[in-house]
């Protein structure tokens, strides 16, 4: 009898590669085990619609009926607790054993928590599941003055969504500029007057050193430089960390990240890792990268499901990221590491543009507003000769028209 696929984790990236293996014909059982009660879910609309309308159908992946006819177990709420190789068993918090014939590891990442003296008081939050955005969104009825600890994505689409509905809002962030490990320095300046204007107060270069209470409630925090801040909650959104534990447990290399090859397959051959637990080639420098993303994690599933299928080819998909602030829609393709030069454009009717360089190739575009060119840049990014600077400023930067001739050439 076989055992079939078993994939730990049930979000995007578990829930895409279950689909993709039926999509793909694969016939032997498939098996999702999620430490999440109900239906897989899309976590992105978390900081963002669903925080405001609230609404589990809306975040729902497919339906219960989309499981049930694609013959796809799903084992949840259930921890997976220990993988043993030699056998091909993963045990579960509740004595359970499932086996399996391929393994996939696509556990996630975890919020990470600052050591912050005082961090375990009462409403101090952080953001990762469905649960945490219903705790969010009812203490946003009873309180009024947010601080929020990190200023990338989660904290800045949080923080939007909180200044529009009327509360007083302060990022505290202890880098320099706003998502500075994700965006370039121009990027970061619009995103810090988008903000500003909104009405939300940035604290830049400097840290959190602990929370203040009253009665085991936070009542503000102390910042490094021995400022006080008052407010009555407390969002943590200072990063995540790969879940990688259950990998190195079992002994397969782990390195910021499960190591995973061209084929996003681990140490051993009967297991893969997916998303944002796993470290993968860079497929333009081949330096391993880990990338967390929704669309990394699908496309990551997709590969491994034609490779389950007989269909192996290298993972080389364009990786690209987006954040919707407000009413600003911040779009990245491309990986921008190292870079050594940028250009930035910013149109009449609104739309902001960076190109990013690295000895005159293009490596990545941020956008804002403007799809047409974000979608463009994808395309340029996957021709095998890359893109040019000189290409570009012989067209005066209009990516979209670069890449109509270069097409129509092709």
């Amino acid at each position: 009898m076989k055992n079939g696929v078993v994939i730990i984790g049930t979000g995007q990236g578990g829930f895409q590669l279950a689909a993709s293996l039926r999509q793909e014909g694969f016939e032997d059982p498939i098996t999702l085990i999620g430490d999440e009660p109900g239906l897989p879910y899309q976590r992105p609309p978390l900081s963002k619609a669903y925080l405001k309308d609230a609404r589990p159908e809306t975040i729902q992946l497919r339906p219960e009926s989309f499981f049930e006819r694609n013959g796809i177990r799903l084992v949840a709420p259930e921890r997976a607790i220990g993988i043993d190789r030699a056998d091909k068993v993963v045990e579960t918090l509740t004595g359970g054993f499932i086996g399996y014939d391929h393994l996939v590891l696509a556990t996630g990442a975890r919020n990470a928590t600052p050591p912050i003296p005082g961090i375990e008081a009462e409403n101090v939050f952080s953001l990762r599941t469905a649960t945490d955005a219903d705790r969010l969104r009812d203490a946003l009825t009873r309180c009024r003055k947010v601080i929020v600890i990190g200023g990338g994505f989660i904290g800045l689409e949080f923080a939007a969504v909180a200044v529009s509905a009327g509360h007083r809002v302060t990022v505290v962030e202890t880098a320099t500029r706003l998502m500075a490990r994700a965006i370039s320095p121009a990027m970061s300046e619009h995103f810090r007057q988008l903000h500003e204007e909104l009405g939300t107060t940035l604290i830049l270069g400097t840290g959190v050193t602990g929370m203040l209470q009253d009665n085991g409630c936070v009542r503000g925090v102390r910042l490094a430089d021995g400022n006080i801040l008052e407010g009555d909650m407390v969002l943590l959104a200072a990063g995540v960390r790969p879940n990688t534990e259950l990998a190195e447990a079992a002994g397969l290399a782990v390195a910021n990240g499960i190591v995973v090859d061209a084929l996003l397959g681990t140490s051993d051959p009967h297991i893969s890792a997916l998303g944002d637990c796993a470290a993968f080639p860079d497929p333009a420098s081949g330096d391993p990268i880990r990338l967390e993303s929704v669309q990394a994690a699908t496309d990551h599933a997709r590969a491994i499901a034609r490779r389950l299928t007989g269909k192996a080819a290298h993972y080389d998909a364009v990786p690209w990221f987006w954040s919707d602030q407000a009413h600003w829609k911040l779009q990245i393709a491309g990986f921008a590491r190292d870079t050594d030069a940028e250009h930035a454009i910013e149109r009449e009717d609104g739309r902001k543009l960076v190109f990013r360089f690295k000895m005159g190739q293009l490596l990545a575009v941020e956008t804002i507003n403007a799809a047409g060119e974000h979608m463009a840049a994808r395309k340029l990014l996957r021709r095998p000769a890359g893109v040019t600077r000189k290409e570009l400023a012989d067209r005066d930067f209009d990516i979209s028209s670069l890449a109509k001739t270069l097409k129509e050439l092709s």
